[in-house]
């Protein structure tokens, strides 16, 4: 049972360090649901899940694309790809938003979207009461994510309220972008969930340093997955750091003090739980506020616009 914010709240969250079973929608909600049941089971009333745990990661393959070129498979491995992705208003995310309500949990899910013909990274923001309470489109695909994702916009910088807090998304390597994060702090982002690939140990060092910037709780979740969770057919184009596995891990929970509670864990599947106090992010504020005290509106300031912005209109 959640008590109100105004009884200084104290809950569960756990972190799903996992691995996705790429190209397979059905099979990975499947998981995802599992998942959600076994956090819930242990008392968790938020559940953060990885980038891209539903379509997958595709960690190593090019799809056939260097510069000024593509290739036949390339675009076969494309195809292949976007038919593992799944709609917002597709049976998948019905599912997932059933048994969100059933557990109780509030729950991040890191997806791959399809919209049209075109495909986004989006972390799925899940309210036991009201379903999909948001639907965050990573901003900049990394790299040579640009060539299979789209990019999202100011329209899904989604937060939602929660009797845990305002909670919001930002994926992998948007975490580097600083104005975005001044953005979220600006939502007043009480619960900072960061669903990621970056499976490096340095990626620890940036969740510290958004923790105490924001003076927000930060869950960080990486999957844990192998080559054998890919269909044998499936290409990696270029030798992963790792041999054999595909992404470490790496997940953690850190509270708005710097403080780890949880993680980071490497080479396993696992689920990190750890318990949130909310209150501590007010008192942290004391000596900074990056949007507030802390702030000097007379010399910096940042104009975000949130409107969709669309390719077509129609009058």
């Amino acid at each position: 049972m959640v008590e109100s914010r105004e009884d200084k709240p104290l809950y569960t969250a756990a972190v799903i360090q996992a691995a996705s079973i790429p190209f397979d929608p059905q099979a990975s909600t499947d998981k995802t649901i599992r998942l959600m049941n076994e956090a819930a089971a242990q008392g968790a009333t938020l559940a953060v899940f990885p980038e891209a745990f539903i379509g997958g990661y595709p960690k190593g393959s090019t799809f056939g694309a260097p510069v000024g070129m593509r290739t036949q498979r390339g675009r076969h491995e494309f195809q292949r790809y976007s038919a593992g992705a799944i709609e917002l208003e597709g049976p998948e995310v019905a599912r997932l938003v059933k048994a969100s309500k059933d557990n109780g949990i509030f729950a991040v899910v890191g997806i791959i979207e399809r919209l049209g013909n075109t495909l986004y990274c989006t972390a799925l923001m899940l309210d036991p009461e009201t379903g999909v309470a948001g639907a965050h489109r990573k901003l900049m695909p990394t790299g040579s994510e640009r060539v299979i994702w789209g990019f999202g916009d100011g329209s899904t910088l989604d937060t939602m309220d929660t009797p845990l807090g305002r909670v919001g998304s930002v994926i992998c390597w948007e975490n580097y972008m600083p104005l975005l994060r001044q953005a979220m702090y600006a939502n007043g982002i009480d619960v900072y969930c960061a669903p990621t690939a970056d499976d490096r140990p340095t990626w620890a060092a940036t969740m510290t340093h958004i923790a105490l910037e924001g003076r927000t709780h930060v869950l960080s979740a990486c999957q844990h997955i192998t080559k054998a969770a890919y269909p044998d057919d499936h290409p990696f184009d270029e030798e992963l750091p790792h041999g054999d596995t595909v992404m470490r891990g790496g997940s953690m929970i850190i509270a708005p003090t710097g403080e780890v509670l949880a993680g980071p864990v490497f080479d396993e599947e696992t689920i990190l739980y750890a318990e949130i106090d909310a209150e501590i992010k007010t008192r942290s504020h004391l000596d900074f506020d990056s949007v507030g005290h802390y702030s000097r509106p007379d010399v910096f300031e940042l104009k975000v616009h949130t409107s969709p912005q669309n390719s077509v209109s129609f009058d």
